[in-house]
Formats: C-alpha cells, structure tokens, sequence
C-alpha cells in the first residue's frame, strides 16, 4: 500500500490510486503553502520561489493536482488530444508524467458559450494533462494572489462570494455620505491581459507561464498563434487575472484616504471605497466631478499599464437614488432615505425566461421528473438572493411558475377539467395550499410524493461579510475560518465583539436566527 508521508519529490515507486492517504497529502501541501504565505509576508521572494519549486516538485502537489482536474464538472471533457483520466491506473500515471522537464502544452481546443447579451464567449479547454500542471501550480501560487491581494476583491477567491461582495456595498453606501458610484467593466478581460506584464510580475515559474500563454488554440482544425489574454477555462486564468488586477485599490486609498478631507469637497471626506469582483468593480465618491475628472483617469492608467482598458458602454457613473445593477442585483437608495438591495430586473427576467422554457420542453415529462429540474434552479436562484430583500420578488417568482405549470398540465390533459387537474397535480403541502407535486417510483418500487419547491419558503437572512484581511493559508486565521462554517451551517458560535462577528477570537456565544446573529 502506498502511503504518502514526506512532501518531497515524486517517487519512483508504482502508485495504487485506491491507496492514496489524501488528507496527509492535504496536510503536506498545506504545509507548504503556510510558508509561502509567511515568506511573501516578509518579502522573501527567493524563499517564496524555493518553496514554490518544492511544492510542484512534491509528490503530494502532484497527487492533489491530478484529483482535482479528475474529480469536477470537466473531467469527462477532453482536450484537443481527445484523453481523459477515467481510471484508477490512467490517473496513477498522471501523477508519474507530471514533471517540469521538456513539458510543452498542447493547443487549447476553442468552444464558445452565450453570453446574457446575446453574444458568445470564447472558452479554451486545455487537455487533461495541461490542466493538471495548472492545478499544479495553482497550489504555489494561490498563496501569493491572496496575501497580496486586495482588500475587497471577491471573485475567484476562496472564502468569499458574491454575497461578501453585496454586502461591502451595503456597507460603503448605507450612510448617504456617498452619492455617486463608477460602475466599471473591463472589455475582454481575460483576452486583453500583456503577456510582458504577467511574465514580469506573476510570482511563479516563467517558463512554465510563458508556454502556457504561448500555447495557441485549434478551432476546426486550425491552428491559431495567442499573443494578447490568458484562457478562459484555464485552472490557472482566473488567479492570473486577480493578479493583473490587485492592487487598483491601494492606489485609490494612497490617494484619497479615508480620513483626508479634501477642499474641492467643501473641506469633506472624499468617500472612495473600491468593490470587485473578477473583472466587475464599483468605486464610490462623494462628487461626480472627482470620479469623472481624477478617478476615472487613474484607473484608465492602471488598466493601460496590464493591456486592458475599460468597456466604454458598461462603465457608466450614476447616482445612488438612481441606483445600479451589482452581480444580478439592484443597489439603490429610495426617497425616505433607506438603501435595499433587492434582484435586479434584468436578473429575475431571465430567470422566469430559463423557468417557463423548461417547463415548456418538459411537456413529455411526468411531473416528477419536471420537479426534480425545477427544484435545482429555484434552490440554486433564490438561495443567491436571499441575502437581499426579495420577499416580494419570491411571491412573483412563485406566481409566474404557478402559471407556466397551470398552462403544462392543460396541454398535457386538453380534455380534463380544471378540478380534475387541481387534485391530480397540486395539493397541500406544509401548511401551504397548491403546491404542485408529482409521484415516483423509488429503487425499491415504492412509490413517493415529490413536491415542488416554493421560492417564498427560502428564509430571507442577513448576510455577515467576510473580514476583508482574512486570509484562508494564514493559520492565524484559521479559527475564524471554522466560525464562519459553524455560523453559515445554522450551529452555535462564538465572537468576541457582539457588534463584529467576525473577529478571530472567541469569548461571546451567539445563535443564529433568521435576521442574522443575536446574543444568547
């Protein structure tokens, strides 16, 4: 039996996949990545580049990084070589054919998908192999993007969502001090990056990046040249990009820092906060001149220096009672003075758009089966919405569904009467009168009632922002870590500060309600 117990370099030894002790292998890794964190802290960059080699030469990096890329949504998918790891014996191979050594990637091979607009995104699918030395050496550098990066970046990261992201908005516009918001959009990110800046800033092997982002793409058989971006779809792009991107934010505080007042403010704070997420950002300020004439300008600059510029029919500057659409949700302060964030339009359109079409190509299905999909999108929707204020978007949402089932079980039964419908698909359920339901049959051959999953009936909850320092390699932050676990899960924990709890600390017990935190 094969046992990994050192970190050192691979060994040469046959490897049975079925044997591999995966939590040492987490825990050697993670040893690793602890150092790297502490060494970039201190600005050792040659102990980082020392640590970072023994990590991608270990065998425990190596074994994680082939898991990985054989364990997601992508592991039946193919690249342009056609192979795919789908046995235990392919995948020990893996592990053994990892190495640094007269590695060349393969083309990408290029699919595009749609995009909300109408248009289509160009997607690079690397082959298994490429996709496992990025893996591979993601584990290297993830450390460094997430010490040096910003504060209130929220894409790509571990730890922090969307919902952070919303939050920090909430938290930056909630006092009326700032008026005006820069909503900015960077055109083709991930295309645009300079391949001269990445290979002179990004902590991590030059060669192996430079043939990453040299390595081309096929489309119908045709081979293109990559001078300009880094792949969509790559494992390693989105850490790439972040990296491009850090360090926008400190630039703004330099400048106008909070507690500066400003004489072409009327002697006032200037209020600029700075929110991203990927390549989607929001910067607040006081004055619409500032932003247009000072702010906007410098983060022109910022983008020119990585390659990128900004869309100019995305980055528009508006006002806070007008309000704007952040992540799929609508920020606005209303006359009576209260900011609420709720599903923007355009967000809940499009949803109803994906509902109705699927109850629609569902006409051949049985209600069961129709449940089953159903439920999975209106989890997955109003559980991304239910840190805002959407009680009454989930009424309508449940409404618009009630209808678009009505009208698939009249054209499924055209000859049945309305009552015969009713007690043939909906009932009550939970206190709760027509819901829609549907039999199955279980392995077993039993059969079993399925009902349908009512949007309203997801808890509204206040969201508890991550700390913007946390760092999840820093095991100073460890503790604050599990909290936040134990707290999302619904179980009993402890804060020090009853007013932020979010400190690493634990002296104050608290429960967890339905508003958020309350002291028990």
């Amino acid at each position: 039996m094969t046992t990994v117990k050192t970190v050192g370099a691979a060994s040469r030894r046959p490897l049975a996949w079925a044997a591999i002790d995966w939590q040492t292998a987490q825990w050697n890794v993670r040893r690793l990545q602890v150092r790297i964190v502490q060494a970039t802290k201190a600005g050792r960059w040659g102990k980082v580049k020392a640590l970072q080699r023994l990590l991608t030469h270990s065998y425990s990096g190596k074994m994680l990084a082939v898991g990985r890329v054989t364990g997601n949504a992508g592991k039946k998918t193919a690249g342009v070589d056609g192979v795919t790891w789908n046995t235990p014996q392919k995948k020990a191979q893996a592990v053994q054919g990892l190495k640094g050594h007269g590695y060349q990637p393969q083309p990408l091979r290029r699919i595009y998908i749609p995009k909300s607009n109408g248009k289509m995104r160009p997607l690079g699918i690397p082959t298994m192999k490429d996709r496992a030395m990025q893996a591979l050496h993601l584990l290297a550098l993830d450390p460094v993007v997430e010490t040096k990066a910003d504060r209130n970046s929220y894409g790509f990261r571990q730890q922090r969502s969307c919902a952070d992201a919303l939050e920090q908005c909430f938290l930056a516009l909630r006092t009326g001090s700032a008026q005006w918001i820069l909503e900015g959009d960077i055109k083709s990110c991930f295309d645009k990056i300079s391949h001269e800046w990445l290979l002179n800033h990004v902590p991590m092997d030059k060669t192996v990046l430079r043939k990453w982002l040299t390595s081309g793409y096929m489309e119908k058989h045709v081979f293109y040249d990559t001078t300009e971006g880094t792949p969509q779809g790559g494992i390693a792009s989105p850490a790439l990009a972040n990296y491009a991107l850090d360090g926008l934010e400190q630039l703004l505080r330099e400048k106008y820092p909070k507690k500066r007042r400003f004489k072409s403010l009327g002697n006032r704070y200037a209020c600029v906060n700075f929110i991203r997420y990927a390549d989607d950002f929001v910067i607040t300020c006081r004055s619409k001149e500032l932003l247009e004439e000072e702010i906007k300008p410098l983060v022109e600059a910022f983008m020119q220096e990585r390659g990128l510029q900004l869309s100019s029919d995305k980055t528009v500057i508006t006002h806070v009672t007008t309000g704007f659409d952040f992540l799929g949700q609508h920020v606005r302060r209303y006359p009576n003075g209260k900011l609420l964030i709720m599903p923007s339009r355009k967000n809940v359109q499009s949803f109803l758009k994906d509902m109705r079409e699927t109850i629609r190509m569902g006409l051949s299905k049985t209600a069961a089966d129709l449940i089953f999909v159903l439920n999975r999108k209106i989890r997955g929707w109003a559980n991304y919405h239910r840190h805002a204020i959407s009680g009454r978007t989930f009424s309508k949402i449940d409404a618009a569904i009630f209808t678009s089932l009505w009208q698939w079980a009249r054209r499924k039964h055209p000859t049945k009467s309305a009552r015969w419908i009713k007690e043939r698909y909906w009932g009550r359920h939970q206190g709760w009168n027509w819901t829609f339901f549907g039999v199955w049959q279980k392995a077993n051959g039993k059969p079993s009632i399925v009902w349908l999953q009512h949007a309203r009936r997801i808890s509204i909850r206040r969201h508890i922002k991550v700390r913007c320092e946390a760092n999840p390699y820093d095991p100073a932050w460890k503790e604050y870590f599990v909290q936040r676990r134990a707290f999302r899960s619904g179980r009993e924990v402890y804060f020090t500060d009853p007013a932020m709890p979010e400190t690493p600390q634990t002296t104050h017990r608290h429960r967890v309600s339905s508003r958020g935190v309350r002291k028990a």
